[in-house]
């Protein structure tokens, strides 16, 4: 019964979020009509038709008379306030519910006239009422600017020719990110220990060293479990626990995570965008939370547009979030908006974790579109990825190769269709 109700409050309210909320109403109203929370005799007069209304009032009394009629409650009653034989009689009475056996088939007829008439209605619901709308918003200019996306570098010259066009109002200053020797510890497991480890920590990343630097678009690929998020995560101090060890320096100097969190952005693989604003809301809101206090209203306003056209999402300002999967933008899209609302906080240096999970070809394409703009502006950008395809893997400017354990195999320029990457490991006599 409660699923026929649900699915009609489903199939009349189109939006999640007005039908979770009219849901949660539904069924305070059942619960407190329901005769548990205010017994019949309490209710009002002007209110009873509530009572009888409840779906739980004949759950509640179809268990109760099933339970409290039983020869287990079959003693004689003494309290002579209640005009019952029973026990259980008068303790029915005394709640205001069914005291024969009728009111339990009763209410079993009664719940089952309510599951076929929710049914009913939902089948009415979908038969009459119009569908929701896309689950998508994509935009014509829009559409007409992807028609010829082919590759993830981005032939499309309109978009090309926007992004170059675009001129960062508020100035940051390049970084490179170095680091040497990085190690990095948590506690031993207890079911590792268990089977017999000795020792008290696990390494998940072994001596590990590279650089990444502005203007220049890195890698970091490896196997599942080759520690790409975890080193990812340590580098820009997201590792609240276990023992780091090696140096990590900013163009030179020793990293502070406490200025560090302030020039650095970090694009995570799933986002938490509200559902109820629009994108330029999202973003605007951003910038206000994470721009300096110093930045006046107009040029804070003016960097929102910038960030928007350089991420392609300008033609997208007024369309709604939505939920992901449901309504609003489409996982492409999302992406975008994580990038730049990360981008507007004017960051020096920009961690992705794995920005092209679950996209196609064409959606991967322009979403490394825009992470080759934000490139283009001198920024420092990482991102991890998992199976690139070879139009993914060729966009990156430089690799980072890790297998499983934490170490290090190939850090460096890729070159021109990967042939450094080739001749690397000719020279190793490793097959490629």
């Amino acid at each position: 019964m409660a699923m026929a109700l649900f699915r009609f409050l489903g199939a009349v309210l189109k939006s999640m979020v007005v039908a979770n909320t009219f849901g949660m109403f539904v069924i305070l109203l059942i619960f407190i009509f329901g005769g548990f929370v205010i017994p019949r005799g309490d209710i009002r007069p002007w209110w009873i038709w509530a009572y009888w209304s409840s779906p739980m009032m004949y759950s509640q009394n179809a268990i109760s008379v099933n339970e409290f009629l039983s020869s287990r409650w079959a003693n004689k009653n003494t309290e002579a306030s209640i005009d019952a034989s029973t026990v259980g009689e008068a303790i029915l009475k005394s709640k205001g519910l069914f005291t024969g056996e009728w009111g339990f088939w009763v209410s079993m007829g009664a719940i089952l006239g309510f599951t076929i008439l929710f049914n009913i209605l939902y089948i009415l619901a979908l038969t009459h009422l119009s569908p929701p709308s896309g689950s998508n918003t994509v935009s014509d200019q829009e559409n007409e600017n992807e028609t010829n996306t082919s590759t993830p570098m981005g032939t499309n010259d309109e978009a090309t020719n926007r992004a170059t066009q675009t001129q960062i109002t508020l100035p940051f200053q390049p970084l490179a990110l170095s680091f040497n020797h990085v190690n990095y510890y948590v506690d031993m497991p207890a079911e590792m220990r268990e089977q017999g480890f000795a020792e008290s920590r696990l390494q998940l990343l072994s001596d590990i060293s590279g650089a990444f630097r502005p203007g220049v678009l890195t890698a970091l690929v490896g196997v599942s479990g080759a520690g790409k998020t975890t080193l990812m995560d340590v580098l820009a101090g997201r590792k609240t626990s276990g023992s780091i060890e090696g140096s990590i320096t900013l163009s030179g100097y020793p990293k502070k995570q406490e200025t560090f969190a302030r020039i650095s952005g970090y694009c995570e693989q799933t986002d938490i965008h509200s559902p109820n604003v629009t994108v330029y809301e999202s973003i605007l809101y951003s910038a206000w939370l994470r721009l300096s206090s110093d930045v006046d209203e107009k040029t804070r306003k003016l960097f929102v547009e910038e960030v928007m056209t350089l991420v392609e999402l300008d033609v997208l300002r007024n369309a709604m979030v939505g939920l992901p999967g449901v309504d609003g933008l489409s996982t492409e899209q999302r992406k975008r908006l994580t990038i730049a609302v990360e981008l507007v906080a004017n960051p020096s240096i920009i961690f992705m974790d794995e920005p092209t999970s679950g996209l196609d070809a064409r959606a991967a394409a322009i979403v490394m579109r825009a992470v080759r703009n934000t490139v283009n502006t001198g920024r420092t950008v990482v991102c991890t990825i998992h199976q690139p395809s070879i139009d993914i893997f060729e966009s990156f400017d430089e690799l980072l190769l890790m297998k499983r354990g934490g170490q290090v195999i190939y850090a460096g320029e890729l070159g021109r269709h990967s042939y450094k990457l080739v001749e690397y490991f000719e020279a190793s006599n490793s097959r490629c």
